[in-house]
């Protein structure tokens, strides 16, 4: 039974994510004009590589953004998604993340305790929890780390691949 839930729960988190995304999410370019001058934008053009910057303007014909080289603009044709960079969920990020590396370090430091293999005398202190306590902690403060780093991205604008 706790295989099945473990793989219910593997499997699950996928379909969870993928229910967040807003399907309707940003295909019209005129939303690109409700960007203020100054917010950080991450514009993909067609051939994948990604223009990060601040937005400058937008116009029928392509989008400005001010990167460290100076101002450079991206033609609407070539523009396959504009993003919004903000920190607003870094709170959200940080605790979900967390948890998941404190899951998968409890999973892992249960999985690997051997006990007591000889009919001699054998003191097992803490069991299988005591590793799994040490695992969850050294998978959740990993898991802080890297959540403490993950901005949140707002797709403003994207076009569906050909």
């Amino acid at each position: 039974m706790r295989k099945l839930w473990l793989v219910f729960c593997i499997f699950g988190l996928p379909c969870g994510v993928l229910a967040q995304i807003d399907r309707a999410s940003g295909t019209d370019w005129t939303k690109l004009s409700g960007l203020r001058p100054g917010q950080k934008i991450q514009v993909v053009d067609a051939m994948s590589k990604k223009h990060s910057g601040v937005f400058a303007s937008v116009s029928e014909t392509a989008i400005v953004y001010s990167a460290k080289a100076g101002e450079q603009s991206v033609p609407k044709q070539d523009v396959r998604s504009v993003k919004l960079v903000e920190n607003r969920h870094r709170l959200r990020n940080t605790l979900l993340v967390g948890a998941a590396g404190a899951g998968v370090g409890a999973a892992i430091g249960a999985a690997t305790h051997k006990g007591c293999t000889t009919q001699s005398f054998c003191f097992d202190v803490g069991g299988r929890g005591l590793p799994a306590g040490i695992g969850a902690v050294i998978g959740g403060l990993g898991g802080v780390a890297v959540g403490a780093l993950l901005p949140s991205r707002d797709t403003i604008y994207s076009v569906a691949p050909h």
